[in-house]
């Protein structure tokens, strides 16, 4: 456990990640956006409640600043088995969502997605840095400095208010 070791980036926006089909997508595009990034998973427990209250948020705040990023895991009991593409197609199908799902990553461990890094390190958890969970959630304010981190328990729709003091709307 611990604390994460330190990372040179200051803010989301200095990352590149890829998308579901393994093209680069510049973080730096969601400068002046609130994010709420999310390691998604289809076979979850939280699952339908966490995409459908996402989808929600997403439908709610999208044409006020609010993004959604969803990166798919298989670290917690393999719940994302599938590919990154079927992953997206899952969500988008089912749960219609217009937010962008990226390329499956590690949230956890040695191979960790450099993203991740930066988002634990600049908010650890109650037990440490480490992710314990499919749907941890992080908010990210306009100039990409993460605010609050919350945990799987913590469901899309308790953070709204959240959500809407970052947008600027209370």
């Amino acid at each position: 456990m611990g604390a994460s070791p330190s990372v040179p980036e200051k803010s989301i926006h200095e990352f590149t990640v890829k998308d579901s089909k393994g093209r680069d997508v510049d973080l730096s595009t969601y400068k002046g956006k609130v994010l709420l990034v999310v390691n998604v998973a289809s076979k979850c427990g939280f699952t339908n409640s966490n995409y459908t209250q996402l989808t929600e948020l997403y439908s709610q705040y999208k044409d006020k600043g609010l993004e959604i990023l969803a990166f798919p895991c298989n670290q917690f009991l393999y719940q994302e088995p599938g590919s990154s593409e079927e992953a997206e197609q899952f969500a988008c199908t089912r749960f219609k969502a217009e937010y962008p799902i990226f390329q499956k990553v590690k949230v956890n461990g040695a191979d960790t997605a450099p993203v991740y890094k930066f988002l634990k390190s600049s908010k650890g958890g109650l037990f440490g840095s480490g992710i314990k969970w499919n749907f941890t959630k992080f908010l990210v304010d306009k100039d990409g400095i993460v605010i609050k981190r919350y945990g799987s328990t913590t469901s899309p729709l308790a953070i709204e208010g959240d959500i809407k003091k970052a947008l600027g709307e209370t």
